[in-house]
């Protein structure tokens, strides 16, 4: 992978933050994108204190120009784009009834949204690259719904649906598109709920499943797909912990 040029979405924690260290790793340049700066300084420092190469954009990707100006402001300061991992996202779980329809829109907005813009500026940069990968961050709820998560399983059923036809839009374009299903990951993610049910829910199936995945778990596997032979689309990625029953 040494002197691909990666773009990442939500990289100031969690699978996107695992996902930069991973790829600069591997030889990588890599952009973090997100709204939380100070991470992303924090982050690029880390990368550049073992050899690495990173360069910072903060930036909300459910805002059009504030999405398209990251993908295109990354292929400029790396000189191209090869990779981009569409990671950023928002789970804000309730019941239907009684809910913050605000909480709705957001994870439309940067669940569906937020990756399809980032998507539409990246295709022509990493065809006329060459070809490389767009990774699309979804999860198990994008297969299996439950109680309590409607508008998020609506999110992610999409990103599931929009992989597979931008995989067959892409396909000869050397672009590979892998969508990646995470089950329970150990991730700040499950804080972001409020509804004492919702709470009470994840407090209970992360004592029934013991441990957990790590986000370090979900960024081998993107470097997994990335780093299989061109012949190879890894077109899914299903990963729960050992204990997760659904």
């Amino acid at each position: 992978m040494e002197g691909r040029r990666a773009a990442i979405t939500g990289a100031s924690s969690g699978i996107g933050e695992a996902t930069a260290e991973a790829l600069a790793r591997e030889g990588a340049t890599v952009a973090l994108g997100a709204r939380r700066k100070d991470r992303l300084d924090d982050l690029a420092q880390r990368i550049e204190s073992e050899g690495g190469t990173a360069h910072v954009f903060e930036a909300d990707v459910s805002d059009e120009a504030a999405a398209h100006g990251f993908v295109e402001g990354a292929a400029e300061a790396m000189g191209g784009l090869d990779i981009l991992v569409n990671n950023a996202g928002v789970m804000l779980l309730g019941p239907i009834e009684g809910a913050d329809t605000e909480h709705w829109r957001r994870m439309v907005e940067v669940n569906l949204l937020g990756l399809a813009y980032c998507t539409q500026v990246a295709m022509p940069l990493i065809r006329d690259s060459g070809g490389g990968n767009i990774i699309n961050i979804s999860s198990v709820a994008g297969r299996t719904a439950s109680l309590g998560s409607a508008v998020y399983n609506l999110t992610k059923w999409g990103v599931v649906g929009f992989s597979d036809a931008l995989r067959q839009e892409a396909q000869h374009s050397g672009i590979r598109v892998t969508c990646i299903e995470p089950g329970f990951v150990d991730t700040e993610l499950q804080g972001h709920n409020e509804h004492p049910l919702v709470v009470d829910a994840i407090e209970k199936m992360s004592k029934e499943i013991g441990d957990l995945l790590e986000a370090s778990d979900i960024a081998d596997a993107i470097v997994y797909a990335i780093k299989s032979p061109q012949r190879v689309n890894i077109n899914e990625i299903l990963i729960r912990p050992t204990g997760q029953q659904r």
